[in-house]
């Protein structure tokens, strides 16, 4: 047994709960998971680990999942809290995962959900300056420089040494350095909405007929494009067409405009879509190369290529690039 389920054993113990546990296997997480009674209703329990970025989560969970409530999203709500033993009670939205449902879809359906969770994107977007207001954890992070900076620096360090055991030469990394660099400074200067960070379809349930956003306490500011590319090129194994995109990108943009956001020219965003996409992708390779190299997940090996692919089509379209799109065909 756990110290984090001891911990939870306690708590339950403690507040006069029922100490029966269901543990939940997370996905990436270093956080636990297990459903519970609450007061006799079902709930689930999230267990931090004694470290400080793990508090840093506690609290922005607690915070992120304040500033979501009040603008009417649709995220679990907060049933109990213990900042000592760093525990959420939180409330169960049960197991049915929005990837899971899109698996088993057919088109039409595939396509209504996630226009549905293009919609949630877009109500995130509207709650930006009530997190300003609220001065939430969420407002005073932002993907600024050093941020994307450090998420590609992620992708280097764990493709190439981590994963392939093959660090790249001393030539390849300047220049490639000197173009990711370019993609987090022009991306920066983008970062004006409040996103979720993490917005796919893993992290979207269905509970009484609606989407339900979950994982959403790592919430800063960031480009428009941001969750967007995230549940649209999250995980795929055939590339999206172009046409399929675009389609996406006019509807997202649609429903802003019908929240009274800000108007954004569908040129502007296209090519914005796309460097968020070499970014973005590029760190989920990142992601996928240290899972799978240090924690054993190598059920993320199959989506490295087609991110690669992704990234690729993007720095063609966005013609730049050079020496980034050379060397991801030497992976590919």
């Amino acid at each position: 047994m756990s110290d984090l389920q001891n911990r939870l054993e306690e708590f339950l113990v403690q507040n006069d709960q029922p100490n029966v546990l269901e543990q939940i296997t997370p996905d990436a997480s270093t956080r636990e998971y297990f459903r519970v009674r609450w007061h006799e209703a079902p709930a689930i329990a999230c267990i931090y680990p004694f470290n400080e970025l793990c508090k840093d989560q506690y609290e922005a969970c607690l915070d992120v999942t304040n500033v979501f409530l009040s603008a009417d999203l649709p995220v679990a709500r907060i049933f109990a809290a213990d900042d000592r033993k760093k525990i959420i009670i939180q409330e169960d939205f049960g197991d049915t995962i929005l990837r899971d449902v899109l698996q088993n879809s057919d088109d039409a359906a595939r396509e209504n959900y996630l226009d549905e969770a293009i919609r949630l994107i877009a109500r995130i977007q509207a709650a930006t300056p009530r997190a300003f207001e609220m001065n939430s954890i969420a407002s005073r992070l932002a993907f600024d420089f050093e941020k994307l900076r450090w998420e590609l620096d992620f992708f280097t360090t764990h493709y190439f040494e981590t994963l392939q055991k093959s660090p790249l030469s001393v030539v390849d990394s300047k220049l490639l350095f000197a173009e990711l660099d370019e993609i987090a400074g022009e991306l920066a200067e983008t970062a004006k909405v409040l996103t979720h960070r993490d917005f796919h379809a893993a992290n979207l349930m269905l509970a009484g007929g609606e989407l339900k956003i979950i994982d959403h306490q790592d919430a800063r500011i960031g480009a428009a494009s941001y969750d967007l590319v995230s549940l649209l090129l999250d995980r795929v194994t055939t590339l999206p067409t172009p046409a399929w995109l675009a389609e996406k990108r006019r509807f997202f943009l649609a429903e802003r405009e019908k929240l009274g956001l800000e108007k954004i020219d569908e040129t502007y965003f296209t090519r914005e879509f796309r460097l968020q996409t070499i970014q973005r992708c590029l760190k989920a390779i990142g992601t996928f190369s240290f899972q799978s190299a240090t924690r054993g997940k190598t059920y993320f090996i199959p989506f490295i290529k087609p991110m690669f692919e992704i990234v690729l089509r993007a720095a063609e379209n966005l013609e730049r690039f050079p020496n980034l799109q050379r060397i991801i065909k030497s992976q590919i």
